[in-house]
């Protein structure tokens, strides 16, 4: 009988290529895949080669809301067919871990980010520090957890002496059927097009920073696609500075429509501050969307995305975040045209090298190992 493998998330499940990936590798694996996170109003249809559920709630943000996710979703858990509960992040752990402990049922914890040092929660001490009672509970209790990176992994190895499973968030290799022009996408065919994505641009990502640098820079247009915290602050800087003319906005879209235009920018920003744990040690997925695109990157210096960026030769960093600073770089990059040519001709390998198909390698055998052992929580 094929064993069933339901996949916790507390997103709508659109755009995030992570979850989507592992749901996609507990399949190779011989798993019946269930992916459960909510439904939005805006949220957009699926089609998945998985089943899907989505709970409609009554409170989108703040307590209630986790809250009431995760009592909707042990007592799904509770009483559905299930054999391997994979929970991504410390907002689901709570209901996975315990319907996973009293029904004996195996689990796996994947945590995408140093959770209790996000700026959403490090600025909320009372908040914070019921998150940290949550994972100091259960993260002792677990067998196996995978994180993004390494720095990560050894964050968490210095706290609860556990070694975690690192599997990074890279795309698999992905070539359009057909690549559309700047001119189908509505963008402009003679300026630098300089593109930030994300599902999470939120504070202390550098944008506003990047957005306020616009005004010194005559050739170039900001791309902003995705969602986050900060985007009706972004849009008010924006009519302030009288920018419209050199900023674009775009809302979440699904990954291959966002693909065409990564493809057709020519500049990925990847410019988090280093104002908490969490940011300093990322490794935010839209880097290896950049690199997957063929486009240089400008980055913020941390460690994690050095490692990546040296290695590779293929973009530069800020010094600081002053606007002026950041349109200066901006303006030296383009101006040294063999020099952008050869970091664009070097994403070339790094996307041979870092792509989905040898990542997941890691994934496959963590889940594999695991399944073929008689070890519940």
């Amino acid at each position: 009988m094929q064993k069933i493998a339901i996949v916790c998330v507390t997103n709508d499940l659109v755009t995030d290529q992570r979850v989507h990936k592992t749901c996609l590798t507990l399949q190779k694996c011989g798993f019946f895949t269930i992916e459960v996170g909510r439904m939005l109003p805006e949220s957009l249809p699926l089609q998945r080669p998985y089943v899907t559920k989505r709970f409609k709630l009554c409170f989108r943000k703040g307590p209630q809301f986790y809250a009431e996710y995760n009592i909707r979703l042990f007592f799904y858990l509770l009483f559905a067919k299930v054999d391997l509960i994979f929970a991504n992040d410390l907002d689901t752990l709570p209901a996975a871990f315990l319907a996973a402990k009293i029904r004996r049922k195996k689990i796996i914890y994947d945590t995408h980010e140093y959770f209790t040092e996000t700026p959403e929660l490090v600025h909320r001490p009372k908040v914070q520090a019921i998150w940290q009672k949550i994972e100091n509970f259960i993260f002792p209790k677990l067998q196996v957890i995978i994180t993004v990176n390494d720095s990560i992994a050894e964050l968490y190895k210095k706290k609860y002496n556990k070694n975690l499973q690192v599997v990074r968030n890279i795309p698999p290799t992905y070539i359009p059927s057909r690549l559309k022009t700047r001119k189908e996408l509505d963008l402009p065919e003679n300026k630098h097009i300089l593109i930030l994505q994300g599902t999470g641009i939120n504070k202390d990502r550098g944008a506003e920073e990047v957005l306020t640098a616009m005004q010194y820079l005559q050739n170039c247009i900001l791309l902003i696609i995705g969602s986050g915290d900060v985007l009706p602050a972004l849009q008010k800087i924006t009519k302030e500075l009288k920018l419209e003319n050199k900023v674009i906005f775009k809302t979440k879209m699904p990954f291959e429509e966002l693909r065409q235009y990564t493809c057709n920018s020519d500049l990925g920003l990847a410019v988090d501050k280093d104002t908490n744990l969490n940011y300093h040690f990322s490794l935010p997925n839209k880097l290896f969307d950049y690199i997957h695109a063929g486009i240089p990157v400008l980055a913020s210096d941390l460690p994690e995305l050095k490692k990546i960026i040296n290695h590779y030769d293929i973009g530069y960093f800020l010094q600081n975040h002053d606007p002026k600073n950041i349109a200066a770089t901006i303006e030296y990059i383009f101006e040294n045209a063999e020099r952008y040519k050869m970091l664009k001709s070097n994403t070339e390998k790094a996307r041979e090298e870092l792509c989905w198909e040898n990542e997941e390698k890691n994934l496959l055998q963590i889940i594999q190992q695991y399944s073929s052992k008689n070890l519940h929580c």
